[in-house]
Formats: C-alpha cells, sequence, structure tokens
C-alpha cells in the first residue's frame, strides 16, 4: 500500500470502559477511495471501532491518523467525516430536502447554492419528486437513502456506515447494498461500513476487517477472508464450515482422523507444529466432492444422514460411518440436479473427496491446567 495513498491509520487503538476492554491493539489502514467492511457478531468492538474512527468516543490508547495528521484528540467536527447511523436519525419535523440541508446551512452556503446542492442528491440517491416528504412518509429504504445523501450533502472524505441496512427487508437490503456501493465508486469516497451480515461484507467490500471480542483477527480481502480464514472463528462466522476436530499431525501434510489418512496442502496445514499435534481440520460444504473413483486422497465412505432442499442445492449431512452414530458429521452442498442424477435419498451411501487444497488445519488450544 503506497503511503501517499493510505486516507486513514489506525495505529494500536485500544477502548475500556470500565474493566470491559472493548476494542484491544487495533491497527489498520484504508486507502483514499476504498470500502472497509468491518464484520463481526454482536458486542465484539465494531461499532465502538466506528466511533472511535469519527470522533464520537476517545479512544483508551493508540492514535486516529487521517491523511498522516493525528486526529486523535480532535472532535467529529474537525474529521471532516459523514456518518450514518444504524437509525438513520432524521429530523421527523423536517422533510427530505431540510434533513438533506441541515449541514449545508451550518456551512453559511446561500440559499440558492443549498437548494441546487439537496436537488443533485435527491437525483443521486433515487428520490426525485419525494422532497417535500417527512420520514414517516416515506419508506425504510427511502429514510434510509435520505440519511445517505445527508451525510454526503458536505463532500466527506471519510463515509461511515453503522449496519444501515439492518433494519430493512432482505430485498431491499440486496437492491440497496448495490446502490451505496456504485454510488461510492462514483463519489471515490473512502468508506467504513459496520455490519454483522457477511454477505452484506462479501459483496461490498474491498476490504473485509473481521474482529473477535474488540480484536481484529483478519485484514484481507472478501476471498482471502472466505478461502483462507485466519482463525477457527473466521471460519465458522463466515460461511458454513465443517470441522474436524482431534485429528492427529502425522507428519507435514498428513493427518489422522481416527482410522483414516488425510492429506493436506502443505500452504494450509500447520508445518510448524510437530509430529503428534491435536489439530482441527476445516472444509467448507460446497468443497465437499461426491467421488467413485477409488483412487481418489482423501476418499471417505459415508451415509446420507439428512437432505435440507434448497432450491439449487440440497444441503446434505453426511455420517462416515453407519455404525457410529455419535461421528462427526460432514455437511456438503450438493447441486440439485447432482441429487437427482444419482438418485441421492436418506440413508444413500455416498463417497466423498475431500479436495487436498481445500483442507484448513488450526492447532487445537488445550486449556492450560493449575
Amino acid at each position: 500500500m503506497n503511503a501517499h495513498d493510505i486516507y486513514l491509520r489506525l495505529a494500536s487503538v485500544s477502548k475500556t470502559f470500565g474493566r470491559f476492554m472493548a476494542l484491544e491493539n487495533v491497527s489498520f489502514q484504508a486507502q483514499r477511495g476504498e470500502f472497509l467492511c468491518v464484520l463481526g457478531p454482536s458486542g465484539c468492538g465494531k461499532t465502538t471501532l466506528l466511533r472511535v474512527v469519527a470522533g464520537l468516543e476517545k479512544q483508551t490508547r493508540g492514535d486516529v491518523f487521517i491523511e498522516g495528521r493525528n486526529v486523535s484528540s480532535l472532535p467529529v467536527s474537525k474529521r471532516n467525516v459523514g456518518i450514518v447511523f444504524q437509525s438513520y436519525a432524521l429530523f421527523p419535523n423536517l422533510t427530505a430536502r431540510q434533513n438533506i440541508a441541515y449541514g449545508l446551512k451550518s456551512q453559511g452556503q446561500s440559499r440558492q447554492a443549498i437548494q441546487r446542492r439537496v436537488g443533485e442528491l435527491l437525483e443521486l440517491v433515487g428520490l426525485q419528486g419525494m422532497g417535500r416528504k417527512h420520514p414517516a412518509k416515506l419508506s425504510g429504504g427511502q429514510q434510509q437513502r435520505v440519511a445517505l445523501a445527508r451525510a454526503i450533502a458536505v463532500s466527506p472524505d471519510l463515509l461511515l456506515l453503522d449496519e444501515p441496512l439492518s433494519a430493512l427487508d432482505a430485498k431491499v437490503r440486496v437492491m440497496l447494498r448495490g446502490e451505496i456501493r456504485q454510488l461510492q465508486q462514483r463519489l471515490g469516497i473512502t468508506t467504513i461500513m459496520v455490519t454483522h451480515d457477511q454477505e452484506e461484507a462479501l459483496t461490498m467490500a474491498d476490504r473485509i476487517l473481521v474482529i473477535d471480542r474488540g480484536r481484529l483477527v483478519q485484514d484481507g480481502t472478501p476471498r482471502q477472508v472466505y478461502d483462507k480464514p485466519a482463525t477457527p472463528f473466521v471460519a465458522g462466522f463466515i460461511g458454513a464450515m465443517n470441522f474436524i476436530a482431534d485429528a492427529r499431525k502425522i507428519e507435514n501434510g498428513v493427518y489422522d482422523i481416527g482410522e483414516t489418512r488425510l492429506r493436506v496442502s502443505a500452504e494450509n496445514g500447520t508445518g510448524r507444529l510437530p509430529a503428534g499435534s491435536r489439530v482441527t481440520i476445516a472444509i467448507r460444504p460446497e468443497d465437499v466432492m461426491l467421488r467413485h473413483d477409488p483412487s481418489a486422497p482423501n476418499l471417505l465412505e459415508t451415509r446420507v444422514a439428512a437432505m435440507e432442499y434448497r432450491g439449487s442445492l440440497f444441503r446434505i449431512d453426511l455420517k462416515r460411518r453407519a455404525s457410529m452414530e455419535n461421528e462427526a458429521t460432514i455437511t456438503a452442498d450438493v447441486p440439485s440436479e447432482t441429487v437427482r442424477r444419482l438418485g441421492i435419498t436418506l440413508n444413500s451411501t455416498l463417497p466423498v473427496h475431500l479436495p487436498v487444497d481445500r483442507l484448513r488445519v488450526y492447532e487445537m488450544k488445550i486449556p492450560a491446567t493449575n
């Protein structure tokens, strides 16, 4: 990342509330014009992180830099940021036009300039003809557009979105996330969006910051985070994942799971661990392949224990041996056409192949004993 292109930088930022550590030693950078999603479960610290960037919360330790300038002690009014809150925070007694114009009036612009700018913004967010309506007369999606227009009205260099789509129904969310992304690219605004919705993050972001209990546990592109999750938490939180627990390392790239030996691509394994180490092996359901070739590596004989129809695919639960009811289940996503063609039903016996390059290996953390 070229230093001249870095717009925002956080350096070892921590935030405590009494004895509670909301953020712990968080560091990252954002390029000018980049779209970052901060992703994590409720209570992980992602909104606190956004508020620290905005200047709405003061970090306990660490620094915030915007365009190379340390703004750690500056209020939100001195950081040139636009913010869209989860609740939109529109003034109910003002029309859409008046809500959008609110920030422009504080800048001392002329009435004509404000009217022209508001008209441009209403057109930009697709609300032509809606300017005279009050928030109560607008749909949730339209209120979200008004809040977005108000946030960008003052031409901020940094746009902060705090779960802006969470209050909307599924179809509106899908439509608006595309519109927000296109608008952000058109305007070239550096944007940070907080979300707990993995699909939003995967489809909208240039980079994803995954937060777990106040810590930044992975920073990468959507594909990196999905294909190469850094921790079991990331693997389980983003998308579905099979975990085969209590495997044992035989040598680099070779692991035992019970009576079965699995081979794993060297780059996906834990080469630093000694032989005999206990590990967890993970694979995505869509990467579990049906295979009848007995010479294929990582071939398991399984029985279909459950089937869930999902339209274009079936999610199938597989038991590794019919005689062992308590053995861990492996879930596979199988195209519906394949299920029909092979005549797969409950209790069918299926040989499945776990591709060498799609398996991930994580060290098992053994709790310390006193």
